[in-house]
């Protein structure tokens, strides 16, 4: 009896390393946008053995990232590479109306991330997964706060992927 794969929640997901972000991004266009890595080295106009290298060793080009990123759908790389130089990354909000299935998601994050933080405390939760926890909700405040901040301004929402 084979049970179904529990699918990812990739709002949560925060690569390890600059490799992990790489092959993380390929996932999730495989998963999300039906793409094989055939098909994004065609859509970023580079050969297959060269995207296959990239993915290996994790060292891309820093030009050809945001077009990676862009037919892949995810931002992992950018994201890796901000948060390991300490910065913290959000989704620019654009001042749209929440659901309340969105706050629901952010309370669920702050109770599993404050948890983790008792286990932590306790010896009984990894220090990564830890800090991945606290970074979620740490966007997430930031991200209402500033869609909060902008709801007497809305921006036109061009490109917004629902």
């Amino acid at each position: 009896m084979s049970f179904p794969r529990k699918r990812r929640n990739w709002k949560r997901v925060r690569p390890s390393n600059l490799r992990d972000a790489f092959r993380l991004c390929k996932e999730y266009a495989r998963e999300k946008k039906n793409l094989s890595v055939e098909r994004i080295a065609d859509l970023m106009g580079v050969s297959v053995d060269s995207l296959y290298k990239w993915l290996s060793n994790g060292k891309m080009s820093a030009s050809m990232i945001q077009g990676y990123e862009h037919f892949c759908g995810i931002h992992l790389v950018s994201d890796y590479l901000a948060s390991s130089a300490n910065r913290l990354v959000i989704d620019i909000p654009t001042g749209r109306a929440v659901s309340a299935m969105e706050t629901n998601e952010l309370q669920a994050v702050f109770s599993d991330a404050f948890g983790m933080l008792i286990r932590y405390y306790n010896g009984e939760a990894d220090q990564q997964v830890t800090e991945d926890n606290l970074t979620c909700i740490l966007a997430g405040l930031v991200w209402h706060r500033e869609n909060v901040r902008k709801t007497e301004q809305p921006e036109l929402e061009f490109g917004v992927k629902e």
